[in-house]
């Protein structure tokens, strides 16, 4: 038996904000960044909750990758204020951080139920709807997915407004990482017909206002679309998995600080290359594997279908390096101009053991060994 259940409440659209004026709490804690609190953005959360009488107090000492003593540092304000609820503000970094907040104080002093509302300020993670959140251990350099029904929000805010300023850069990284968690769920091995059809719907809107949401910010449609894609992604995710695209880009962000959304957009075509098997002897195969009918799919909905599978793979694999030249991301570590060739090689076999412990491997479509995951990160370097 399988079971498919959404958790959280989703308020989305014009005004979406609106909601905060009627959240059954009387006591928050908002947990955001530096910048949204520098940029004023925090105005639009604050307000809605003055004007219902609901007292609030603001941690904003979130850093990206969401590392275990900012966790503490957070856990120790949580336990301070004594919320009713927790309103994460931000990216996936502010989200998973409220998600372990949250989970960690309630296991120190678990005086009841702590509500938690998750309003992204990226179109990209769709941790808002997820169980999983990931925290990253700085002096180790391992990031640990924890996945548990408790970190699940129980409210979702989709507000375009939020994201109208984020620059090109992000909306290019951030979109890269939906398109990936919609292809990956799509392809994993605990894939089923809702999440499925979660990620298919995901994917046709990449296809369509990724590009238009990175050339022109102000199109408010496309952020719209984009932040539900985000959304949908998460959902596709959340019951069906990933796969090794995320347990390799885990590692390069521990490791050399990649922007997540980079590193999967980076590492993505090689991924699908593998998880298909498709090389220069595929026009001989009798059979192909699982995973090339369902890259086929995708390919189909993106309007890349091709008159054989080797070259509807191909397809799909140029159109992914198309998206990354189009937005300037870069498709080698060569390339990003940062990391030097003797770190990156000494670093190789330790991040291949740890993205083979990675919860997101098991259901990869395809069964890694060490060295296929090794072989990967080399040609990563460069072409």
């Amino acid at each position: 038996m399988n079971t498919f259940e959404m958790k959280t409440v989703i308020h989305f659209g014009d005004n979406a904000l609106e909601r905060l004026k009627n959240i059954p709490y009387k006591r928050v804690l908002i947990i955001t960044d530096p910048f949204v609190v520098q940029s004023k953005m925090i105005d639009l959360i604050t307000a809605p909750l003055e004007s219902a009488g609901i007292q609030y107090d603001i941690f904003h000492d979130v850093v990206p990758d969401a590392p275990v003593n900012k966790i503490a540092v957070g856990v120790k304000k949580f336990l301070e204020c004594q919320p009713e609820a927790i309103v994460a503000v931000g990216g996936g970094s502010a989200i998973d951080s409220s998600k372990a907040i949250r989970e960690f104080a309630l296991k120190i002093n678990n005086y009841g139920k702590v509500g938690l509302i998750a309003i992204p300020t990226t179109s990209g993670t769709g941790s808002e709807v997820t169980s999983f959140a990931v925290v990253n251990d700085t002096e180790s350099h391992v990031k640990y997915p924890l996945i548990s029904d408790s970190l699940t929000a129980d409210e979702a805010i989709l507000d375009a407004e939020l994201v109208k300023s984020v620059p090109p850069a992000i909306t290019a990284d951030t979109g890269m990482d939906v398109f990936t968690h919609a292809l990956e769920s799509y392809v994993s091995t605990a894939h089923n017909e809702f999440s499925s059809a979660l990620a298919e719907k995901a994917i046709e809107i990449c296809g369509v206002f990724l590009l238009r949401a990175y050339l022109d910010g102000s199109d408010m449609h496309a952020r719209k679309k984009m932040h539900v894609a985000s959304c949908l992604a998460g959902l596709s995710f959340n019951t069906a998995g990933l796969g090794i695209t995320h347990s390799m880009a885990h590692q390069l962000g521990a490791m050399f600080h990649i922007p997540h959304g980079r590193a999967n957009a980076m590492l993505l075509p090689h991924i699908v290359e593998y998880n298909a098997n498709i090389n220069k002897h595929s026009k001989s195969q009798k059979e192909y594997m699982p995973a090339v009918k369902r890259y086929s799919n995708i390919a189909h909905i993106l309007g890349l279908s091709n008159y054989n599978k080797v070259m509807t793979i191909r397809s799909l694999v140029n159109w992914i390096q198309f998206m990354q030249k189009e937005m300037n991301i870069p498709l080698t570590i060569q390339e990003l101009g940062t990391i030097t060739p003797d770190a990156y090689f000494a670093a190789i076999e330790k991040m291949a053991d740890a993205a083979l412990a990675d919860a997101c491997t098991a259901n990869n479509p395809r069964v890694p060994t060490k060295e296929d995951i090794m072989k990967i990160y080399t040609k990563l370097w460069s072409f």
